[in-house]
């Protein structure tokens, strides 16, 4: 099968990209379509789940999420994650996540998938991994880059919390709850 990409702009250019682009491909009973399409090309990122061995917890952050604010409660506990520069290694972007965002320097990180966020609407491919410390390996304060005016909470919560409030379904974050999936199916 074949796509063709009949015209392509750029329509805003800000934090993120959202393209339009008119295109015909072909479709399963072998006709064709022509079709608007828009995409919110925001390019990659790098998601981790840590968990800390020598405490029996899982570490998340906490952080004010502006597009979540139909919620109640607009900061939302997810794993450590990042925006993947284009041509950035994903693993070493991961671990400088994890010591900007919760001050730990990890060494071994797993590699669990890399998978397209929402591709109905977006570009982004985020690259999942999984990794496990001990308390001594907080080696900063963590808290996010002030000058990306980021402002995170580390959040310590015990193997046992974690797993209650995955089946109460009070993780609202897809890639954390794919993360926590990925542990207990492994487990």
């Amino acid at each position: 099968m074949k796509y063709k990409i009949l015209e392509e702009k750029t329509v805003f250019d800000g934090f993120f990209k959202i393209k339009k682009a008119t295109v015909t491909y072909d479709t399963f009973d072998q006709k064709e379509i022509t079709a608007d399409r828009l995409c919110l090309d925001r390019g990659n990122s790098v998601a981790i789940l840590i968990y800390e061995k020598d405490t029996d917890c899982f570490l998340f952050t906490k952080q004010f999420r502006y597009p979540t604010i139909s919620e109640p409660d607009a900061w939302l506990l997810e794993i450590t994650a990042g925006s993947l520069p284009h041509g950035d290694d994903p693993e070493q972007k991961v671990r400088e996540e994890v010591e900007e965002e919760i001050g730990y320097e990890i060494e071994t990180v797993e590699f669990i998938n890399a998978s397209y966020v929402s591709p109905g609407g977006t570009s982004e491919k985020s690259f999942l991994y999984y990794a496990e410390v001990n308390s001594t390996d907080k080696t900063s304060e963590g808290g996010g880059l002030k000058s990306e005016q980021e402002d995170i909470q580390l959040v310590k919560l015990s193997k046992e919390r974690v797993i209650q409030m995955y089946h109460n379904k009070e993780f609202q974050d897809t890639k954390t709850i794919m993360a926590i999936q990925w542990y207990l199916l492994r487990n």
